[in-house]
């Protein structure tokens, strides 16, 4: 190779007199030849370290020509290797000498893994604006042409990153040869260097003159799009973007639409995907004209489309869509073309698809107004309210707030508060449990006063629901909104109802009490505890149900923390010696640990 001349052995370099400004390097290139790629690995990244010590000379003369010779490694260390590359430029001795650093990275742009093609390209791009305008016609660009007619798809795919870093920058006769490469890369027989041409076209349109836009992109443009291979067509619908926001707006209609129309109907799902995702940029660049008379029944097609995935896409984008529709004709697009594929969707049999929906469906309540969202958006909240699926209906509830600025509590609580209450009483344990799980999100969502009048005395109910998992996570859920309205409403509204449940019948509700206690006495503090909490736990020392007794055992155990000292030893100690001498074994046991972990031994 080129650089043999160069290519160095350790024991050579480190000389016969025993230099040791040559040793750096010596070590480096015998941890290259080691079998552990790790070491390799290791010397690669401390790459910077070696070239500061051989200094900038040694570092352009021996160390770059012998990492250039030596290219043949397992892909990490070439990763790691194409990456250090991208920051050496001081280290060979700044700009102008920055095109050292080339052969090494022309090298890696041309290797079979992809990450490591990926990587040399990045670190090129990123040296190229190193390059003074002499040294990118001199050096630079000769090496985008070789990538360009290589052999091998690996380079052509690479060259297609780098034409738009050095077209600014080169004279005109250089600028016709780079895009008549780039033409020549967008019909190679090789899919693999299509899609590269056409995953660059949006950038590389961006740096020509617009004249070259006209002549050159649109065709190129056109071609990509009707491509053979669905993954080439796709990469189009998203250099379209770029190439729509460069073209005057009377030009738009006859260079740009036919495809776009093409793409949006396209028979492979992932074209048309690609359409759905990139639909409110699309709709930004073509302006609100061409909106109204393209894009609206494109985007109708779409919500409808065959295939859950463009359904689920579209779907994602009906609030961003509704939102730059021009002002003056917004509200009739919406409620003519757009709401009706919307209502259709909230029936949809794809869960991702009615996710999608419940996602951003909200958000157009802001958009239609008071009134439209009454009769028209709230039936639709509430079927998605009692959807099965629990995505779709976590998402109607985290997303209430922007309704509620809309039409306001009261409205909101007459139609959508009795579904929530129906759900809270499902006969199904797992729809009152997802209920459950929502209930905090909800009541910071609606406010303290809301949540009182309505939802409190679901939330006690839940306490002394016949299923244990419901019981428990309500007792979660308490500790919860405590801890987002504070321990002065729980002592007003939560802690008078948990202690009054203390003289229920029912062992398991009574239990229920002590449970409460134990997740509330942190969040409600020393005060209430102490006042409210403890007397009814040292009273319930007496019940007849042995269960109760040892959950008494348990719960000051958890509370003894949160109580002074004073207090555990005159009132806590006692009734624990009083368990630990109890006739149940199970009893006696919660006791003395109790006093143990308490330390009132």
């Amino acid at each position: 190779s080129a650089g043999s001349c160069h290519s160095v052995s350790s024991s050579g370099m480190a000389g016969a007199d025993g230099d040791d400004s040559l040793y750096p390097i010596a070590v480096l290139i015998d941890e290259l030849r080691n079998e552990d790629v790790q070491l390799r690995l290791n010397s690669i990244k401390k790459l910077s370290t070696i070239a500061l010590a051989l200094g900038v000379e040694r570092t352009r003369t021996e160390l770059l020509p012998f990492l250039t010779d030596t290219i043949y490694d397992e892909d990490e260390v070439l990763l790691a290797l194409a990456e250090q590359l991208g920051n050496f430029t001081m280290l060979v001795g700044g700009p102008e000498y920055v095109h050292c650093l080339l052969p090494p990275l022309e090298s890696l742009a041309t290797v079979e893994e992809t990450v490591v093609r990926d990587k040399a390209v990045e670190s090129l791009r990123k040296i190229s604006h190193e390059h003074s305008p002499v040294d990118l016609e001199v050096h630079f660009e000769p090496l985008v042409k070789r990538l360009a007619s290589g052999d091998w798809f690996t380079s052509r795919t690479s060259a297609c990153g780098l034409f738009s870093v050095c077209y600014p920058r080169v004279s005109s006769t250089v600028k016709a040869e780079i895009r008549q490469h780039f033409r020549n890369l967008c019909s190679d027989d090789t899919p693999m260097v299509r899609r590269a041409a056409a995953s660059k076209l949006g950038e590389f349109a961006k740096v020509l003159e617009l004249e070259y836009v006209k002549s050159d992109i649109i065709s190129l443009f056109t071609a990509l799009a009707s491509d053979e291979q669905d993954s080439v067509r796709l990469l189009a619908v998203e250099a379209c973007v770029s190439i729509a926001t460069l073209l005057p707006q009377e030009d738009l209609e006859t260079l740009v639409m036919p495809t776009l129309r093409q793409a949006a109907e396209d028979k492979s799902w992932r074209v048309r995907y690609m359409v759905a995702d990139k639909f409110s940029e699309l709709q930004k660049a073509v302006g609100p004209e061409i909106t109204k008379n393209d894009l609206v029944p494109a985007f109708q097609n779409l919500l409808k489309d065959c295939e859950a995935e463009v359904r689920a896409a579209a779907a994602n984008k009906v609030k961003e869509f509704c939102e730059n529709l021009p002002e003056d004709s917004r509200e009739t697009i919406i409620m003519t073309h757009i709401l009706p594929c919307v209502k259709e969707l909230v029936s949809d049999t794809n869960q991702h698809v009615k996710s999608a929906l419940a996602s951003v469906i909200m958000g157009l309540s802001t958009i239609l107004g008071k009134d439209n969202t009454i009769e028209h958006l709230l039936p639709l909240f509430l079927a998605q309210l009692k959807d099965e699926c629990p995505e779709v209906r976590l998402n109607i509830i985290s997303n209430l707030d922007c309704v509620n600025e809309v039409i306001g509590i009261r409205q909101l609580s007459q139609s959508l508060l009795p579904a929530i209450v129906e759900l809270a009483e499902d006969a199904k344990w797992r729809v009152r449990l997802a209920i459950i799980e929502y209930m905090p999100l909800l009541a910071g969502q609606l406010g303290v006063e809301f949540f009182d009048e309505k939802l409190n005395s679901l939330c006690m109910a839940w306490l002394v629901d016949h299923v244990y998992a419901i019981r428990e996570a309500a007792t979660c859920n308490l500790t919860k909104l405590v801890e987002k309205f504070g321990a002065e409403w729980a002592q007003n509204t939560i802690v008078p109802k948990v202690l009054g449940m203390a003289n229920d019948p029912n062992y398991l509700h009574r239990m229920t009490t002590l449970f409460c206690i134990n997740a509330l006495s942190e969040a409600c503090g020393q005060e209430i505890t102490t006042k409210h909490m403890l007397p009814v736990v040292l009273k319930m020392s007496n019940d007849q149900v042995a269960n109760v007794r040892f959950n008494v055992a348990k719960s000051l155990q958890k509370i003894g923390p949160v109580l002074d000292s004073n207090c555990l030893q005159t009132e806590v100690k006692p009734v624990l010696e009083k368990l630990a001498a109890d006739q149940d074994i199970d009893v006696k046991y919660f006791a003395q640990e109790a006093i143990s972990v308490l330390a009132l031994a």
